[in-house]
């Protein structure tokens, strides 16, 4: 296994910097690596990695809730009110209605697969916003009017809520009833996740505060937390229960509100976890595309991941009517809102672990989200936010 590591970690190093030599995010070329060297393809990843690589992708996904969570300031959301609180599922659930409208049409799957494959789609990219958005609060561009803060909390909270909807909507792919008490469990399930990792959160801030500990065993409580936190949503079997995605980065988000210092310290330390987790996340996605299904499915699922962006693009403007922002700041939030890849990475393969029938076409069509969206979105965010929104002192 660990000659199996470097071979996971070494060529999506140097895939991922060679992707950014050509103004690519890292992850296109990660995601190239994991499909070159996966079962598809030269077959050289360890199959013990591959057996774990859900875990592997679950840990990646905590580490970036946690990054964003400790960048956000709840008093700059409170200044953003309710265009926040609509960017955070009015987007998302416009994707999906588009999933389910044009994915029977053009791939040929069931509504409730389409569903599925809407929710695993329909989120946007921590990976690919979170770093732009922090990068544009620290140079002061669109600040005043709380613009950065807008996408990066509405992009966050969308990932949750995507994430739990997903949950719901695979139960009844797999068969198992879903009724009105499991989808009113959505909204209520965020609101206690984040509640309880506001609290916990704030519990740690503390314990930090009265105890001198290094900032790594620091990040490694926090991780610790969100592990136990993970975990207990698992076991649950209430009708109403609490998401541990929201909980974790409330946790985040409790730290910074209570200590800034404690919180920029661990920013630094989570962005360079990330710097690793991100390569193991994208390479094993990679690695588990079929390539040759997913030239199957060819053009109509190129084509099906860009109409759907419509969809969504169509439920930002909605959510930003009646606000101040002009014209340029509303496009370029449009733009900011259109990168997929870290959720796409971590669920786009559970379909198929748990055994759908429509597992490999979620997976491929996840992955050709990523390949077409992150790059469009990242070039799009560095090369219009200078010029649409305006820098303040």
């Amino acid at each position: 296994m660990l000659f199996g590591i470097a071979v996971i970690l070494i060529p999506g190093m140097l895939a991922g910097r060679l992707s950014k030599q050509f103004k690519f995010p890292g992850l296109f070329g990660m995601i190239l690596v994991g499909m070159v060297i996966g079962p598809y393809g030269l077959n050289i990843i360890d199959s013990k990695l591959l057996g774990i690589s859900d875990e592997i992708r679950r840990i990646a996904l905590i580490i970036i809730l946690l990054r964003a969570g400790i960048t956000l300031n709840i008093g700059d959301l409170k200044k953003v009110g309710r265009p926040a609180v609509l960017m955070c599922f009015l987007p998302a659930c416009f994707e999906i209605i588009g999933m389910v409208l044009l994915a029977p049409v053009l791939l040929n799957v069931s509504i409730i697969d389409a569903a599925v494959m809407g929710a695993v789609v329909g989120a946007v990219s921590p990976a690919v916003i979170v770093p732009r958005m922090i990068e544009m609060i620290e140079k002061g561009y669109g600040t005043k009017k709380g613009i950065p803060q807008l996408i990066l909390a509405g992009a966050s909270v969308d990932d949750v809520f995507v994430i739990v909807l997903f949950t719901a909507v695979a139960g009844m792919a797999k068969g198992q009833s879903v009724g009105v008490l499991e989808f009113v469990n959505i909204p209520v399930s965020i609101m206690l996740g984040m509640c309880v990792g506001f609290v916990a959160g704030g519990c740690l801030c503390l314990v930090f505060n009265r105890t001198s500990v290094q900032n790594t065993l620091k990040i490694a409580v926090l991780l610790s937390v969100s592990f136990v936190l993970v975990t207990v949503e698992d076991k649950l079997t209430t009708a109403i229960t609490f998401s541990a995605l929201p909980a974790v980065m409330f946790m985040g988000i409790a730290i910074k509100h209570y200590n800034q210092v404690i919180s920029e310290a661990l920013s630094g330390t989570l962005n360079k976890m990330w710097t690793v987790a991100e390569i193991f996340l994208f390479v094993l996605v990679g690695a588990g595309v079929n390539t040759g299904k997913a030239l199957d499915y060819g053009i109509k699922a190129i084509i099906l991941v860009l109409s759907v962006l419509i969809f969504r693009m169509a439920g930002v403007i909605i959510c930003l009517a009646k606000t101040g922002l002009c014209f340029r700041e509303r496009l370029f939030c449009v733009i900011s809102y259109i990168p997929k890849a870290t959720v796409q990475a971590a669920i786009g393969g559970l379909p198929l672990a748990m055994g759908l029938g429509c597992g490999e076409v979620v997976l491929t069509v996840s992955v050709l989200a990523i390949l077409i969206t992150a790059p469009l979105g990242a070039f799009g965010i560095d090369l219009t936010y200078k010029k649409l929104l305006t820098k303040d002192n």
